[in-house]
């Protein structure tokens, strides 16, 4: 039995505080949001032969023993994404979950890499996503949306395959400057330190990019370092280990480097073998800038919503410790400061309401 199963439930006006909260989401994959459901009628749409007869029995196969293991299976299933309207379907049933969550605001990975492998031209992928993107920013909403993108590379592969990445993405920058404002490094942490990517970051930092980094997940806290001194990140997505040296806890506090925390993917991922034990909430009562966030929720589980409150249940966070992670969030993200402050004062609103 795992302990939450003994943890008390959340009072109902909890429960109803924390799905009303606003919130900014800055650790999404969004190939990690491709649902079963999607993903088969995907597959029939284009052709491609799953490994799995089911729903059901992919549904099975989400159990993950570490990192890699969920990779393999996230690579396999987004083969099934060819075309700008794969790419536009997958991102808009993630904003359609963002809505159900008040979401305000998010900064979606891609891995370009993952597509451009199996023949997808680059433009396929920017198009797709961003004219999801770009219609809910532009529909009627009661608070707004807001959202950018961040190109991601892929740790496992070379660094001259991310410099090729990046100068076959550059011709786009303009089209997309709207939305095309980071660059990411995620996959595979163990054998892959961020230095491994010295120079490719160099060069983004050299074009303007906001930068961050996946590091401190399965990787050891040297890794975090790395990011921060090597590759010059902004934000360290995940982070969790970075509590095993004091030295970079203090860093981090001092500095206030956030931390993007995936809770429910840590659990998937055995990257802790229970959420009563996750150090959230010592890595923000430590003064870290700490946010939640889902990362791949079709395999992990849960959108925002369901983070938040399988913490606050397992860790039995407060209300005023709720609502600093979500400031944090927004505090965190790469939005113009008179945004930010826009919706801070939202947060503000809601919470002298409730």
């Amino acid at each position: 039995m795992n302990a939450i199963d003994t943890i008390p439930p959340l009072a109902a006006d909890l429960v109803s505080f924390i799905e009303g909260l606003p919130k900014a989401e800055l650790h999404l994959h969004i190939e990690g949001t491709l649902e079963p459901e999607l993903l088969f009628a995907l597959a029939q749409r284009n052709r491609v032969k799953l490994p799995y007869a089911t729903v059901e029995e992919l549904r099975a196969a989400y159990a993950f023993t570490d990192l890699q293991s969920f990779l393999d299976l996230y690579y396999a299933g987004a083969a099934v994404l060819q075309t700008e309207q794969d790419f536009y379907e997958m991102t808009a049933a993630y904003i359609a979950h963002c809505r159900a969550d008040n979401v305000r605001h998010v900064e979606i990975f891609f891995d370009p890499q993952t597509h451009t492998e199996r023949g997808i031209d680059i433009a396929v992928v920017f198009a797709g996503i961003a004219r999801a993107l770009r219609e809910a920013q532009n529909s009627p909403d009661e608070h707004g949306f807001s959202s950018f993108m961040i190109m991601s590379f892929l740790r496992h592969l070379s660094e001259e395959d991310a410099f090729a990445t990046l100068e076959a993405a550059l011709p786009l920058r303009e089209q997309y400057k709207d939305l095309w404002i980071g660059i990411g490094l995620d996959s595979a942490e163990r054998g892959n330190p961020p230095e491994k990517f010295a120079k490719v970051f160099a060069r983004c930092r050299e074009l303007g990019f906001y930068l961050v980094a996946h590091a401190g997940e399965e990787g050891p806290p040297a890794y975090v370092i790395s990011a921060l001194d090597v590759l010059q990140v902004q934000r360290i997505d995940h982070g969790v280990r970075s509590e095993e040296d004091p030295d970079l806890m203090t860093r981090l506090s001092k500095e206030r480097i956030p931390l993007t925390v995936c809770p429910l993917s840590n659990l998937k991922l055995c990257v802790v073998d229970d959420l009563a034990k996750h150090n959230l909430a010592r890595l923000l009562h430590a003064g870290l800038a700490v946010t939640i966030n889902s990362d791949d929720p079709a395999y992990f589980g849960g959108y925002m919503n369901d983070n938040y409150l399988a913490v606050a249940q397992s860790l039995r966070l407060s209300r005023t410790e709720l609502v600093k992670l979500t400031r944090n969030s927004f505090e965190a993200s790469f939005l113009p400061e008179k945004e930010k402050q826009r919706l801070l004062q939202e947060l503000d609103g809601y919470c002298m309401a409730h």
